[in-house]
């Protein structure tokens, strides 16, 4: 078989460590996946529809750094674009291949099927403008080089990408790879570094001990590569941390430093102090948004702050650029521990995990039990996906053992979005049980997944909060109203429709007694895919989440907002 455009594509992403491709045939796209299905490195992945292999793509690409997606022209790409422009809201980086009508009907502009019938082929190109950091319609004169240069900006702009191959275009003959695509480089100015590194000294100089730094760490850090470098900074000297709720597991959470998770007016008062009455404060890779800022209630006064963004850093009102994150946190290392050799730092306990808050065996199911229970099964290496409302809101207060892996999607907050993600993230990372938190309103429109999960011999444990609708609609509006009401579904009935042949396990549980024989024996049993169908109050809200509801409700009914 001549090697064409679409092994010339094949072979690249295989060289930026893509080893799954999610996706949906098409008629447009059908000759392309037989070149993914045919490749050594490749493993196709197709899913229900294209918005959950969109959903999976994502949680791929935040574990392995690139995902893959595959969709036909029109139908199949406007499915996906709601999981594209979440993963460009969270930093993802996905490439889109969009398989489309070959370049004779579109320069013929003919009337063909999952067009608009206007003959014009660039709508839905640019639909993704505004959410993809490079594309490319492919030509075969122009598909190597595009390809390469499309790759290469997903990989270092760590943002989704979108590539567009005719059908003719993608069995145009082509040249292998002549070599590999150009390593990323760091852009850091030598001055601007030097310049940062003498403001850092001279505020954490001024702080006068470790005791008087502290440092908040964000999601960006993760995305642009500095956790390894924010982890040897972190070891440098006993400084005092905490992330936002967005970066939740990005450090250890299990030693003495570790403070919790930081949301503003909205922390735990220990946390709060820590970081808004450092005398320095070192903020890496963060982006404050209303829902993991206590609604825009953080307290950081800039004089006495470092930042870094993914470029940039600044001491106080001094800006230094190009400065690359990790870059400026090894820069940091130095200082840290040079104050920290000056004098010890004073012991500091480990903050004690919440106690359970139910003893009782047989005492009904809270959101309050639910969490603690939960938080007391994980195991070190644990993979846990909460989707967005009572699930990332109840988990995340919790403090996680060293080396788990938390994934949620606060700013995009596209429900249902996990359980697909599930199936990217344990592809992506095979070596690690998944757990996935999830509403019951959020799991019914993504669903039909869990079927490929089965597929492909995956075993998450899926804990299904029952609390019969959308209770995160109801706490900010609307709390005994129809358009916040679901149908009811009989969770336990799962594995009979998504595995008739066995494998699966379901069990439905209302008291604290019954969700721990279900986790135990989830934790005993890891090679069957579990669900929970836990059951709570419609109205209970984990406390984090009613302080943040509270405030939506008063934004979104035009009665202004808590803004500081």
């Amino acid at each position: 078989m001549t090697y064409c455009v679409a092994d010339y594509l094949a072979d690249r992403l295989a060289e930026v460590g893509v080893e799954h491709v999610f996706g949906v045939p098409g008629d447009y796209n059908l000759a392309m996946l037989d070149h993914v299905v045919g490749h050594e490195a490749l493993t196709w992945v197709g899913c229900a529809n294209e918005l959950d292999a969109g959903y999976a793509a994502d949680g791929y690409g935040r574990l392995r750094g690139m995902a893959a997606l595959a969709t036909a022209f029109g139908v199949g790409e406007l499915s996906a674009i709601n999981a594209m422009a979440g993963s460009f809201a969270e930093h993802v980086p996905v490439v889109h291949v969009v398989g489309a009508p070959s370049t004779d009907h579109q320069s013929a502009h003919r009337v063909v099927h999952h067009s608009l019938g206007d003959g014009v082929f660039t709508h839905f190109m640019t639909m993704h403008e505004g959410i993809t950091c490079a594309r490319a319609a492919l030509t075969a004169d122009t598909a190597r080089a595009e390809i390469d240069r499309v790759l290469v900006e997903v990989r270092d702009r760590h943002l989704p990408g979108y590539l567009l191959i005719p059908t003719d275009v993608s069995a145009a003959p082509a040249d292998p790879p002549s070599g590999p695509l150009p390593a990323p480089v760091d852009t850091t100015d030598p001055e601007a570094l030097a310049g940062f590194v003498d403001a850092a000294r001279a505020l954490l100089e001024k702080a006068g001990s470790v005791d008087h730094v502290a440092l908040l760490a964000g999601l960006l850090t993760h995305r642009v590569g500095g956790r390894e470098v924010l982890r040897e900074l972190l070891g440098a000297g006993p400084v005092p941390h905490a992330t936002t709720v967005w970066a939740k597991s990005l450090v250890d959470e299990s030693v003495n430093h570790f403070v919790g998770t930081y949301a503003g007016g909205a922390s735990a008062e220990e946390v709060r102090t820590t970081i808004e009455d450092a005398a320095a404060l070192i903020v890496a890779g963060v982006q404050f948004t209303d829902l993991t800022s206590g609604f825009f209630t953080q307290r950081i006064t800039r004089p006495r702050t470092v930042e870094l963004g993914p470029r940039t850093a600044s001491v106080g009102a001094a800006t230094f650029s190009p400065v690359e994150l990790p870059t400026a946190l090894g820069a940091l290392i130095p200082l840290v521990r040079e104050l920290a050799g000056r004098a010890p730092a004073t012991p500091r306990e480990p903050t004690p995990a919440a106690p359970l808050p139910a003893t009782d065996a047989s005492e009904p199911l809270s959101q309050d039990a639910l969490w603690a229970e939960v938080a007391g099964f994980l195991r070190e290496g644990d993979l846990v996906l909460a989707d967005q409302g009572t699930s990332f809101y109840g988990a995340s207060t919790h403090r996680l053992p060293s080396g788990v892996t938390f994934i949620g999607q606060p700013l995009w907050a596209s429900i249902g979005y996990t359980l697909p993600a599930t199936l990217g993230a344990c592809l992506a990372q095979p070596d690690s049980r998944g757990i996935l938190l999830i509403g019951d309103g959020a799991a019914q429109l993504t669903v039909a997944e869990l079927g490929t999960i089965v597929r492909e011999g995956l075993a998450p444990l899926v804990v299904v909060v029952d609390n019969d609708g959308y209770t995160v609609e109801r706490a900010i509006h609307g709390p005994a109203e129809p358009y916040n009401d679901i149908t009811r579904w009989d969770w336990t009935a799962v594995p009979a429709m998504f595995a008739p042949a066995g494998g699966a396990r379901a069990c439905r549980a209302e008291t604290v007694g019954e969700l721990r024989a279900a986790l135990t024996a989830a934790r005993e049993d890891p090679s069957t895919l579990a669900v929970v169908q836990a059951v709570v109050p419609r109205d209970d809200v984990p406390q984090l989440l009613a302080d943040l509801t509270k405030a939506l409700g008063q934004a979104n009914s035009g009665q202004g907002s808590s803004k500081a």
